[in-house]
């Protein structure tokens, strides 16, 4: 099962499923070595522990809906995680629920229509998402650990397409998404290290990506950085303040875009 990145023309083709496997396992990797009670700035409140079980319960998740290929909504996430009993389990329980993954992606087609609470009604979704949620608490656990990640930039790209595209469906688990409301307002988040940019505006209705050329379209507010940064700014894991990123226009809009934003 391959897919690849549909929200930014000319990008290379990412294979999600390898790529939730590769992601893995560092992360089971970094797990093997490390205190398990370590604490996770990225995740407050959670521990290194808390970071593998969620991130192995996505996974497993994720299976049991592509595996049924469901066309509505769950009534329930309650699904067999097969737990292990003891914190030093959890490296080995975090490779077998990628081994659930990727039995799930060799099953079926990534093309098949089945529901997503994102915008792209198809299998490919959850391998996407799979990506960004195993990439991103791999970085999590990295910093915890005191290291510095290292982010792919196509990965990086594709997950920031992917957050943008995805955030105004995202009301039913993160409500404030709702207040991302404006008269017109634009936001643009511009890669440094490539071409890449996105526009968001911000309407009394809501809002979403806007199509136009790069530079083409005003925007009141622009943050820019290289991809991997503006990865971990839309996830809330860097500040707009950060050294790695140059702001212009209305610090208040993107102050208001960072407080409604986080998903």
């Amino acid at each position: 099962m391959q897919t690849s990145d549909h929200s930014v023309p000319g990008a290379a083709p990412i294979d999600h499923p390898a790529a939730v496997a590769a992601e893995t396992a560092v992360f089971v990797a970094l797990l093997k070595d490390a205190d398990l009670d370590t604490p996770v700035p990225g995740c407050p409140g959670w521990t290194l522990t808390d970071l593998a079980r969620h991130t192995g319960s996505v996974q497993r998740w994720f299976s049991v809906l592509l595996n049924g290929r469901i066309q509505e909504p769950p009534l329930t996430r309650d699904v067999e995680l097969a737990l292990p009993e003891r914190a030093d389990g959890y490296a080995d329980w975090l490779a077998a629920s990628a081994a659930v993954a990727a039995e799930a992606f060799a099953a079926g087609d990534p093309a098949a229509p089945m529901w997503a609470w994102g915008a792209d009604q198809h299998a490919r979704f959850w391998a996407r998402r799979m990506h960004m949620e195993t990439l991103l608490h791999r970085v999590d656990a990295e910093v915890a650990l005191g290291l510095t990640p290292r982010i792919d930039r196509a990965a990086a790209v594709d997950g920031v397409a992917e957050f943008l595209t995805n955030l105004p469906f995202a009301t039913r688990f993160a409500p404030k998404v709702a207040e991302l409301r404006g008269t017109g307002e634009a936001i643009r988040f511009r890669c440094t290290d490539g071409d890449e940019e996105w526009l968001v505006g911000l309407r009394p209705d809501g809002f979403g990506l806007e199509s136009a050329e790069p530079g083409q379209v005003a925007a009141q507010a622009e943050v820019a950085g290289a991809a991997a940064d503006l990865l971990l700014l839309v996830y809330g894991r860097l500040d707009r303040q950060a050294e790695a990123f140059s702001c212009e226009g209305d610090d208040a809009l993107l102050a208001h875009w960072v407080t409604n934003s986080e998903f």
